[in-house]
């Protein structure tokens, strides 16, 4: 919507009132630590908190990503809003009043802002009515349905507020808008009633359905999810998108989980509904629903507020469909799973059954449910188990698609030790109990993970690169060497901020090496660098530690190009002690860029003297075969130079 400026009270007024220990841990579970509060930071996956909350300053930082600043920013940041959005809901909450400085637009500004309080207030009558309807005769054949079929008792029917549509027409449309007064654009806007398509009119949109209302995290009814009594179709029926209600970034039950997740560090994701609730029934609360579609990315971040230690549980159904919808979840989800953002398990119960069956059908069904959860594997051997399930591993052609399906899971995890695991791991499960073959399995795996990680060489080529004595591997990928120079040239740059002795060293050593700043934040910064200091020389010569202030000034100028390097501003204890033998560090940093160098440099030989004939192309052929050799030769050398280092900077990859 279009929102006027706002009155310079009514920001101060908010600024004043506002906590950011109330703001922020509303996202984010905070534990007291000293005088502030840490956690995990919401913008960015870590497993170690380094996310920073100072009720004293009233401000936050993450010395993982970088950001930081006022609860207001935050809420900008959180929610993908203005400033002035975040204002006008923050005087909301704690009832400021709103002035602008263009008196003309105040009544539509209130306008704007009522809309949403009246379609909450429209959707908690259409709960109400549904919950009444439910304990009427017409609703007594859904009452029944509830308590002998899904053995819900009163207080869970109130506790989540479960109701019945009447199987007539209109019934829900002349209450809200003729007997409750409510604007009839209103109630359709809150997706409860559709048009007539003769244009005369409107029906409601649930018809005969039990009636299970949506909340969002403050426990506002943002829409319903209408299960049918009879035939009709879709068995189930969600609320449409409104301007409260987005499925795909909302999660059943949350309202009432979310304690329980961050109590128990533990999230449990379910398919539908009832089994949501009935989970809650037997006291497992932890327990949110995906609204019958795929979790999505945005899904994953929301759960992910709210544990510390990012775990999450699929508890999908374990027939085809609840299959493909696991197998789905995991790859909307699939980057922060790899890279170990995210503790996600998979649990297929019993018998094909869903939560809602397995508590109804198993004696101590909840003890036994808590016990499965305990034991629910890690979603990566849910995956190779289910490449396995109904596969004749005996027969070649069955093998092999297995073995290729596997090395391109494994192909994508980062961390070496356990991609060691599953090799290890999957070449116990292809050998059929033969442990002989277990250690052929672990090096034929390995070989094929390593020929996905170099440029592939031609079949024919390779006899002639053995006999020109070329070396054919390339020492690291390209997603290696991007970490390589993210780690490497980050170093060297919080050096020159943060150790103004050693300016002049940094600029020697990549002068004499002719090296640059490869990644676009970096060469950014470093332009700034530059730019600064020579604009502002005289007052860099006497106080040189003013370089970062003069850099964070720019803020204004540039603010997306500078959020990218914010961290590099900031030192935590790890990273002072990075910067305690500098000298080394830079020498190393410097190595660390020039193999990144070398390495493209032989790929691209190997590339283009694949692409020639010796018949036709003799000369290039022997230049870059001479290219290769070089670069061989100069990436031993750095190898070496490394091994001899004895300053160990862990976050520097192996070359």
């Amino acid at each position: 919507m279009q929102i006027p400026r706002l009155h310079p009270d009514t920001i101060a007024q908010v600024k004043e009132r506002v906590d950011i220990v109330d703001i922020v841990s509303e996202q984010v579970v905070l534990r007291k630590r000293g005088k502030d509060y840490v956690g995990l930071c919401p913008f960015h996956g870590e497993k170690t908190p380094s996310f920073t909350v100072s009720p004293n300053k009233q401000m936050y930082y993450c010395f993982g990503c970088g950001t930081g600043g006022t609860a207001i920013k935050f809420l900008m940041e959180a929610g993908k809003q203005s400033f002035s959005e975040v204002v006008l809901d923050l005087a909301r909450r704690y009832q400021i009043r709103v002035k602008t400085l263009e008196p003309e637009q105040r009544q539509e500004l209130q306008r704007q802002l009522s809309l949403q309080e009246q379609l909450y207030e429209i959707l908690a009558l259409a709960a109400s009515f549904y919950q009444h309807a439910l304990r009427q005769p017409q609703g007594q054949q859904a009452l029944e349905y509830l308590q002998s079929q899904r053995h819900l008792g009163e207080e869970t029917l109130q506790q989540f507020q479960v109701g019945y549509a009447p199987a007539t027409w209109e019934t829900l449309y002349r209450y809200l808008v003729e007997q409750k007064g409510k604007p009839v654009q209103l109630v359709k806007d809150a997706g409860l009633i559709l048009p007539r398509k003769s244009g005369d009119g409107y029906y409601d949109r649930f018809r005969d359905r039990i009636m299970i209302p949506i909340h969002d995290r403050q426990g506002r009814v943002i829409g319903f999810g209408g299960r049918a009594l009879g035939d009709e179709l879709p068995k189930y029926l969600n609320s449409p998108e409104t301007p409260l209600f987005n499925k795909g970034k909302t999660l059943y039950a949350l309202d009432k989980a979310y304690n329980a997740i961050a109590d128990q560090d533990q999230a449990v994701v379910v398919e539908g509904y009832f089994d949501a609730i009935a989970l809650h029934r037997v006291g497992i609360h932890n327990v949110v629903a995906s609204l019958g579609t795929a979790l999505s990315l945005d899904q994953m971040r929301l759960l992910l507020r709210y544990t510390e230690s990012n775990q999450i549980i699929l508890n999908f159904d374990a027939d085809k469909a609840g299959t493909i919808a696991a197998e789905r979840a995991i790859g909307e989800i699939a980057d922060l799973a790899y890279k170990g953002q995210v503790q996600l398990r998979i649990l297929n119960l019993p018998d094909g059954k869903d939560a809602d069956e397995f508590l109804t059908h198993t004696p101590d069904g909840a003890e036994q449910y808590q016990q499965l959860l305990q034991n629910a594997p890690l979603w990566l051997h849910w995956q190779i188990d289910q490449l396995i399930i109904g596969k004749d591993l005996k027969q070649a052609p069955q093998f092999k698609q297995v073995a290729q399906k596997i090395v391109k899971l494994l192909y994508k995890l980062e961390d070496v030790n356990q991609q060691s695991y599953y090799i290890n791991y999957c070449a116990e499960k292809l050998s059929l109990g033969e442990s002989q073959m277990i250690p052929r399995l672990v090096q034929a795996l390995q070989t094929q993970l390593n020929t996905l990680r170099i440029t592939p060489i031609k079949k024919d080529d390779k006899s002639n690169l053995k006999q020109q004595n070329l070396p054919i591997s390339i020492d690291l990928s390209i997603s290696q060497e991007h970490s390589l120079l993210e780690e490497a040239e980050a170093l060297l740059l919080r050096i020159y901020l943060h150790r103004p002795e050693y300016r002049q060293t940094i600029i020697d050593i990549l002068d004499a090496k002719d090296l640059l700043f490869s990644l676009s934040p970096h060469r950014f910064l470093w332009q700034q660098i530059l730019d600064v200091q020579s604009v502002a020389q005289s007052i860099l010569l006497q106080h040189p530690e003013k370089l970062i202030s003069l850099l964070q000034d720019r803020s204004i100028q540039f603010p997306e190009e500078m959020v990218l390097v914010e961290h590099l501003f900031h030192l935590n204890e790890k990273r002072s002690q990075d910067l305690t033998r500098t000298p080394l560090a830079i020498r190393t940093a410097a190595a660390c860029l020039e193999v990144v160098t070398w390495n493209k440099h032989k790929r691209y030989c190997i590339e283009q003297w694949q692409k020639l004939n010796f018949a036709t192309d003799p000369k290039l052929k022997e230049y870059y075969s001479q290219g290769i050799r070089e670069a061989y030769k100069r990436l031993q050398e750095l190898q070496k130079m490394r091994q001899t280092n004895i300053l160990d900077i862990h976050q520097f990859a192996p070359i």
